[in-house]
């Protein structure tokens, strides 16, 4: 049994200056009980805590550590841009290197604008959205999450077509009236949302591989007939991409399932583990961006040299390297074959979705598909597991509807060291 003393220590501290004792919420463990892990170091696809424990980390800082932990070019990187200044609010040349290979990786984009996260990037571009239509409402989909801007904290009402209402404190009711809320992988859905707002639905904003229901991939056609409708209406698609854009593809999931969005976000691995976010598209849409046109967006800290240079050393790789997205991908089958097989033996239902470099467990007996199949699955099973696989040494999202990101730092060694947990884990489930 491993000792987690020096973490509780800290959260206790931590709670006496800091709301929850955290500065994002699912890491205070209200999910699964108990106190959170406070980590002192990382290295590769494992973690260091406070109190000596080693964990293998299935998180990854929640995706951009795709070479995992310290890498040493991210790592180099910063360190010789750090020498030169950590911030001017100036323009420099690292921008204008990696906006020229972002561009390059990704489909379908001319432009892309440097924000300082994937909550930022998501506002902005569906402020640039509703400017280039001129029109003000907004789509998207429950379970989706696309940061904490008044415009996304919205939760359905009595069906698809009904006004979406704040489901947080300090969100206006006349934000909530602009938000309209759809199904995940249900084209009737926003059919239906669409004949009941004629003219008035600016954009559709979607996670196209969702991750914030736990892993959900689009059912086949969904995306193609989204495009269609979207093209049909004038409606621009924006494809956020802050967990999928350089992990499930060098281009991202536009690339890997050849399907067109107008506007697409990025956070996380853009920025190579630093504070970073950007929204890009076609020229037409970026130039109505300030200062080209009437579109307002700016951010002292954005284009941060540091973050610029994390991040380009991170494409960098990515994009000398494509060979790490197919070993991402056998890594992440091989890692599923293993718990399906496993919880199978000991009996345990569940369902695994899996695409590319993201996988979840769920414990429902069916198939996953939405937010509100995801929310079938039995969370206290889903508590002893988070719990029983910390217990083996194995790290995992803290919340039964967060995706697993997999790194290629992780050994089959280190996969089978996590199937083993498996194993003794489901013999208490």
């Amino acid at each position: 049994m491993k000792n987690y003393q020096r973490s509780s220590a800290l959260f206790a501290a931590a709670q006496q200056v800091i709301p929850g004792g955290v500065n994002s919420p699912v890491r205070a463990f209200k999910s699964v009980g108990g106190d959170p892990i406070f980590v002192k170091q990382a290295k590769g696809a494992y973690l260091y805590d406070e109190d000596g424990n080693r964990l293998i980390d299935y998180i990854n800082s929640w995706g951009p550590m795709v070479l995992g932990h310290a890498y040493e070019p991210v790592v180099d990187a910063v360190i010789e841009k750090t020498k030169l200044g950590t911030s001017f609010g100036m323009p420099t040349e690292i921008e204008t290197t990696i906006a020229e290979l972002a561009v390059a990786m990704v489909p379908n984009i001319d432009k892309i604008r440097f924000v300082n996260s994937g909550t930022e990037a998501c506002m902005s571009a569906v402020r640039l959205a509703r400017g280039f239509t001129g029109k003000d409402k907004i789509i998207k989909f429950a379970g989706c999450y696309h940061g904490h801007s008044d415009a996304f904290l919205i939760q359905a009402g009595s069906g698809a077509v009904t006004f979406g209402h704040p489901n947080s404190p300090g969100v206006t009711a006349g934000t909530a009236k602009d938000t309209l809320l759809a199904r995940y992988n249900d084209l009737d859905s926003v059919r239906e949302i669409i004949a009941a707002n004629t003219g008035e639905i600016a954009c559709v904003i979607i996670e196209p591989v969702a991750g914030n229901m736990g892993c959900i991939p689009p059912r086949t056609g969904f995306l193609e007939g989204l495009r269609e409708l979207c093209d049909t209406h004038k409606i621009l698609l924006i494809f956020d991409e802050v967990m999928t854009g350089f992990r499930l593809a060098a281009g991202g999931v536009q690339e890997l399932l050849g399907i067109r969005a107008d506007i697409v976000t990025f956070g996380k691995v853009i920025g190579g583990g630093l504070p970073v976010g950007a929204f890009a598209a076609r020229n037409e849409i970026m130039e109505y961006l300030a200062p080209l046109g009437p579109v307002y967006q700016a951010g002292t800290l954005s284009g941060n040299p540091l973050a610029m240079a994390a991040g380009l050393a991170m494409l960098t790789e990515l994009h000398n390297k494509p060979e790490i997205f197919k070993s991402l991908e056998e890594k992440t089958k091989y890692l599923h074959q293993g718990i399906a097989t496993t919880l199978e033996k000991h009996g345990v239902i569940h369902t695994i979705n899996r695409l590319g470099s993201m996988i979840s467990v769920h414990f429902a007996p069916d198939a996953v598909v939405d937010f509100e199949s995801s929310a079938q699955g039995n969370n206290e099973t889903f508590k002893k597991f988070f719990h029983g696989m910390l217990a083996q040494g194995i790290y995992i999202a803290p919340s039964a509807f967060e995706t697993w990101f997999i790194t290629d730092a992780l050994t089959y060694a280190d996969l089978d060291e996590t199937i083993a947990a498996v194993n003794v884990v489901a013999q208490t489930l």
